[in-house]
């Protein structure tokens, strides 16, 4: 999830934001709300449920998305995206984007060296298509398919912390809301 996320974050999960469910058989028993565009959300890896993932939501159900040439269509529409940097400035190897999901603007990465895809999927009802910041370096739903909303764990919040590493101090300086 990098830009949005560093290696070393740890972050806050609202896990009733999509709903309260009853804690073995992870049946919602109080819808609350359903995922938006642009929600990072954590959920369990639909191809092993014991991994917990963190992607953002992009395509919610019955939505179309088209990906080609390294860019994201909803229905048709392009996702909206702003040049911010090219990293670095001389030979760039990385563009920085600021992309729009109606009120909710984010960076992303996207890695020049990597070869694009062209494809199209459809959303199914309960399920969801999630991808991460770091376009071309993200094992998202472009690869492993939908997010059902049975495996939907909670929405990502803030970010509480920073820690390098296990020999350094945690920094707390760092907190900031996830967009």
């Amino acid at each position: 999830m990098l830009p949005t996320l560093q290696i070393g974050d740890f972050i806050l999960v609202n896990k009733h934001h999509y709903g309260v469910r009853l804690p073995v058989l992870n049946t919602k028993i109080v819808p609350v709300n359903d995922p938006e565009r642009g929600d990072v959300a954590v959920f369990r890896y639909p191809n092993n449920p014991s991994i917990n993932y963190i992607k953002r939501i992009i395509g919610l159900p019955g939505d179309v998305i088209t990906y080609h040439n390294k860019v994201f269509y909803i229905n048709g529409v392009e996702i909206e995206s702003e040049l911010l940097a090219r990293l670095p400035p001389v030979n760039p190897e990385v563009l920085l984007l600021q992309e729009t999901l109606g009120d909710t603007s984010f960076t992303v990465y996207q890695d020049l060296g990597r070869p694009s895809m062209s494809a199209q999927w459809t959303v199914p009802a309960g399920h969801y298509f999630a991808v991460g910041d770091n376009r071309d370096n993200s094992n998202d739903s472009r690869y492993w398919g939908f997010v059902p909303d049975e495996l939907l764990v909670g929405k990502a919040i803030v970010v509480w912390m920073h820690w390098d590493n296990f020999f350094s101090l945690p920094d707390f300086s760092v907190m900031r809301r996830i967009r």
